[in-house]
């Protein structure tokens, strides 16, 4: 009897930890976030069920440019390249990962915590209502962090550079 509670409890643990991990935020770093790589190719990111349908990307990049949007639980899209085979150009996080524990919904002092090479610019704040935080690549980037300057949260996170499409 005593060997079946044992079991029964270290059942329990493992499906706990199961639903932990599959729920903890996925990771952001300078290579890309989770699974998505910068420079991997769309059709490997669509067989790993990271990606959704390719779909026309901004118009402002330019004739012929794409982009997919990442499938839960991550929150954004990837840009692909001009040229085929495409591949991932940058990728924008709206949520479902972080950097550092830094995610959506933080302050600029905690991007500044986790990484303390990072540097505010406050000159996109007029156009788009956005102070643009950048990490360096030797501070652990690269990769820019976009704070709305009216709730002054983080709302978009990217990776390497957030592509600006209005």
């Amino acid at each position: 009897m005593t060997s079946l509670r044992i079991l029964a409890v270290a059942l329990a643990l493992a499906v706990t930890a199961a639903a932990v991990a599959a729920t903890a935020p996925k990771r952001i770093t300078a290579e890309g976030v989770d699974g998505v790589k910068l420079g991997m190719k769309h059709k490997k990111l669509r067989e790993r069920g990271l990606v959704g349908r390719m779909q026309g990307g901004c118009p402002l990049g330019g004739p012929d440019t794409r982009s997919a949007k990442l499938r839960r639980p991550l929150r954004g899209i990837v840009n692909y390249t001009r040229k085929r085979p495409r591949r991932a150009r940058d990728i924008t996080i709206r949520g479902g990962a972080t950097a550092r524990g830094v995610g959506i919904g933080d302050r600029i002092r905690d991007i500044r915590d986790a990484f303390p090479k990072a540097r505010v610019n406050r000159s996109t704040e007029d156009t788009f209502g956005l102070t643009l935080v950048r990490v360096p690549r030797d501070g652990g980037g690269p990769m820019r962090f976009g704070v709305s300057t009216e709730t002054e949260r983080i709302t978009l996170i990217g990776v390497p550079y957030i592509a600006f499409c209005e």
